[in-house]
């Protein structure tokens, strides 16, 4: 398998696009369902599993569970922010550096649980919000650009996936 198929085993995401409400609850589902998937995919893993890296100079199972975490818990923020305040400003991080705390190294069951509990939170917050929720916004200094709740939502149901498929890949 080609580096890019490993890198992004269900391709990349695509911004910019429209998506409906069907859209919108379909990812809503997708996010509703990874605690348990990623609970019942990892139930049985050993360390030395959890400690396999999905791809070649790529982060171990470990790691990207605790990553998912991470991200997870600040694209909540980023939300709730985006629904406070008029088009507010948000901070990126260094995923990859953040990757290599020491906290990284810790079972997984603590951010299984922190996935658990933050997406029972968005799940319900998500599936309350009307059409004008959905079209506010924050602006990513990183990206130079604003983006919709609702793409956001997108990106990351795009996201539960993309790395579902990477722990997957790693106990081929």
């Amino acid at each position: 398998m080609n580096l890019e198929k490993l890198k992004y085993p269900i391709g990349d995401f695509e911004y910019g696009k429209k998506y409906s409400s069907a859209d919108t609850r379909s990812h809503i589902k997708v996010l509703e369902k990874l605690p348990q998937r990623l609970k019942t995919l990892t139930s049985k893993l050993t360390d030395s599993q959890l400690d396999t890296p999905y791809r070649p100079d790529g982060w171990t199972v470990r790691q990207v569970i605790h990553h998912i975490a991470d991200s997870h818990i600040n694209m909540f923020t980023r939300i709730r922010f985006a629904l406070t305040e008029e088009n507010p400003p948000i901070k990126g991080y260094d995923e990859a550096a953040w990757a290599l705390l020491p906290d990284h190294r810790l079972p997984v069951k603590s951010s299984l649980q922190i996935i658990e509990g933050i997406h029972k939170r968005m799940v319900f917050l998500f599936k309350n919000l009307d059409k004008k929720d959905l079209k506010k916004t924050y602006y990513h200094g990183g990206y130079q650009k604003s983006f919709e709740v609702k793409e956001v939502i997108a990106l990351y149901a795009w996201h539960s996936e993309h790395h579902y498929q990477h722990i997957i890949q790693a106990l081929k």
